[in-house]
């Protein structure tokens, strides 16, 4: 592999997506998986998924068809859970089937194979435009620009959401706001790993931050490393070897989480104190 692949329009794109995909989701990520919320990421995405193949159905935008379906299957989990009708667990796995058996029905009545929309199933990095770098673009500014405004109420919400409810804070509504951003996350991320891989790296670098971390913002450092490198890491590798690039990134991803555990200081500590 030279040099002369980063000259290539698509290249540059898709290692443009990788970096954004990477920091955005390593970054939410690190709510998700402190808040214990990891299952949350495969029902959006199958939600998201759902919007996309009823977009290319109807001919309607299929990035805003994702973006109604991921932020309205939450909106339906919230709601559930905020009434005491279902715990978030059960809704988010009853979700997560449904809106699977959805795109399922859409792609079945669509009638013909469409390469773009599976290419939304599975990851197509490479094929990023410089239209949805500019989409991908702004709504992850969006995203980003929350996380840094109420950083400080999503910490509280994140360790202990009924002490931050006690000191006066809005719990109940960041914690709204923070699913809304795991959605939109989820959404900014389908072309470049996929509805069946996305979540993964949104859990992924964020665990392998909390092998290495011993503060949120540090967790936070740790997980942008991990989930850009692995990102740009499994684009340049699927390039080289002809390998799905989604499949490729998340490959990667994983394999920097076991170096992390292996080099974790929290395992030392736990071996020391386990000595009699």
């Amino acid at each position: 592999m030279t040099y002369e692949i980063f000259t290539f329009g698509f290249m540059q794109r898709a290692l443009t997506a990788s970096i954004i995909i990477g920091a955005l989701c390593s970054i939410i990520g690190v709510f998700v998986v402190l808040r214990g919320l990891s299952f949350i990421g495969a029902g959006t995405s199958h939600a998201a998924f759902a919007g996309v193949t009823f977009g290319y159905l109807t001919g309607v935008s299929p990035l805003g068809m994702a973006v109604l379906f991921g932020l309205g299957t939450v909106w339906i989990i919230h709601g559930l859970y905020q009434r005491g009708i279902m715990k978030l667990d059960v809704s988010i796995g009853m979700f997560y089937t449904f809106t699977m058996a959805l795109a399922i029905l859409f792609l079945g009545l669509m009638g013909t194979y469409n390469a773009e929309v599976y290419g939304f199933l599975f990851g197509s990095v490479l094929s990023v435009t410089a239209e949805d770098l500019t989409v991908m673009g702004w709504l992850a500014s969006g995203v980003l620009a929350l996380v840094l405004l109420f950083y400080k109420e999503f910490h509280f919400i994140t360790f202990d959401q009924a002490m931050a409810e006690a000191t006066g804070i809005a719990a109940g509504r960041f914690f709204f706001l923070l699913l809304n951003l795991i959605a939109l996350t989820v959404v900014v991320s389908l072309k470049t790993v996929g509805a069946l891989l996305v979540f993964a790296m949104i859990v992924i670098p964020a665990a392998s931050a909390y092998q290495l971390g011993r503060t949120m913002l540090g967790m936070m450092g740790y997980a942008v490393v991990f989930g850009v490198g692995s990102a740009v890491g499994g684009v340049l590798l699927s390039y080289r070897f002809d390998l799905p690039s989604g499949a490729t990134i998340v490959l990667l991803a994983t394999a920097l989480f076991f170096v992390a555990a292996a080099l974790s200081p929290k395992r030392r500590t736990r071996a020391i104190v386990a000595r009699p």
